[in-house]
């Protein structure tokens, strides 16, 4: 019997069975579908890490204090004062590869306008800062190096501070920080989440502004450093640890009491993390696609001993083992196939929708995954659809024809 026609007998009983034949293949569908859905999840995973992290601004570097101690309790890196505006100044002046710098003055403070109040975070920061930050300006401008060295009262509201405030035209107007007179010279466009926090909820204020009127201190809680290209990420780092350890004047043999956090590592770390994640989430699903081919080879087995008598008369007139074997063996991979194909095109499409529509970061579909998934689904076919085969080819013709 030439191939195409034990292909048209083996679709031919699969068809007899619609129902049993769907069912067969719903294990393969949902192994299928569990495959290129955690590798969707993983995708996904990485890329918005990735934006969230480039969100923050490109070729950044953040240095920290280091940490502070009190009755043998480490407080953790960030909690000690060992950083000023100064040292700022002089990464800016002496490092070649690094492009901006601005000191970080972080507070909390209570906002007033009008009859309107919220509380939100107050950054003090320098006329650098959107620079390093990607920030454009909806309306107004940034404040500039004279009102940083003035330490002006002026203020650049996060997005949706106008209307948490109920400002119809904030520019030109008049808020209080900690009852304290300050005015609108600009609002900044969205920038959406970055980390634990929203920049849109915030405000900014000169960094010498913040010192004066609402720390009261002359360290800064953190520098952000912006360098010339992600190329020259580690040589800029390795430029402001010499820098600040002079300008702290550390002897050889003392540690850095200051910490930098590279971006590019952080990501590549949080990658890594994803990667890892995905990897299970694919060894657990491809469990399913085993279970399918468990059922493959069940519903096949039955349909050897349901079939017991046709192929006792068709090895009585002459069909030979192969084409037996051949015959069944193509049933099970036609059900695994099928289902292999059923399982992609709706993961596929489940998967474009929530990445383009619902998350709106762009295309999570990993067609390596998708190519797995239907190579695995072959073997499975394969594998669990051998034993079967041989159990039909090997029957007996006398015995087959005696079986009711």
């Amino acid at each position: 019997m030439i191939w195409t026609e034990t292909f048209r007998v083996a679709w031919r009983s699969i068809r007899a069975s619609k129902m049993r034949s769907f069912l067969t293949m719903l294990g393969i569908i949902i192994g299928v579908m569990a495959v290129i859905g955690s590798s969707a999840v993983g995708t996904g995973a990485k890329l918005m890490i990735t934006k969230q992290v480039e969100s923050l601004g490109s070729n950044i570097l953040t240095v920290m204090p280091g940490s502070s101690g009190s009755g043998g309790i480490n407080r953790g890196v960030g909690s000690a004062t060992t950083l000023t505006a100064n040292d700022a100044n002089a990464i800016l002046a002496q490092d070649p590869q690094v492009a901006a710098a601005s000191p970080l003055v972080s507070s909390n403070a209570q906002v007033v306008y009008g009859s309107n109040n919220t509380s939100t975070a107050i950054e003090g920061t320098s006329a650098q800062y959107p620079q390093i930050k990607n920030i454009t300006m909806a309306d107004g401008e940034y404040f500039s190096p004279a009102e940083v060295t003035h330490a002006s009262n002026v203020a650049v509201l996060g997005a949706s501070v106008p209307a948490t405030l109920g400002m119809r035209q904030p520019v030109g107007q008049t808020i209080y920080i900690n009852s304290i007179p300050f005015t609108v010279i600009g609002v900044a466009a969205t920038q959406g989440a970055q980390g634990f926090q929203s920049p849109d909820t915030a405000i900014a204020i000169p960094y010498t502004t913040a010192q004066n009127l609402l720390t009261g201190t002359t360290n800064v809680q953190q520098i952000v450093v912006s360098a010339k290209s992600s190329a020259v990420m580690d040589e800029a780092q390795r430029e402001v640890a010499a820098t600040l350890r002079v300008t702290h004047q550390l002897l050889p043999t003392e540690a850095n009491d200051f910490s930098i956090l590279n971006q590019a590592t952080i990501l590549g770390a949080l990658s890594s993390i994803t990667t890892i994640l995905t990897v299970l989430l694919d060894g657990i699903s491809a469990i399913s696609l085993l279970v399918g081919g468990i059922g493959i080879m069940n519903i096949m087995l039955v349909s050897v001993t349901e079939r017991t008598r046709e192929i006792g008369i068709r090895k009585a007139i002459g069909a030979k083992k192969g084409t037996i074997s051949t015959q069944f063996l193509l049933e099970s991979l036609t059900l695994s196939l099928s289902g292999a194909f059923i399982g992609m095109v709706v993961a596929g499409v489940a998967a474009e929708i929530i990445g383009k529509v619902v998350l709106k970061i762009g295309n999570v579909v990993s067609v390596p995954a998708m190519v797995l998934a239907v190579v695995f689904s072959i073997l499975v076919g394969i594998v669990f659809g051998v034993y079967p085969a041989r159990k039909a080819a090997n029957l007996k013709p006398i015995e087959a024809l005696r079986y009711e």
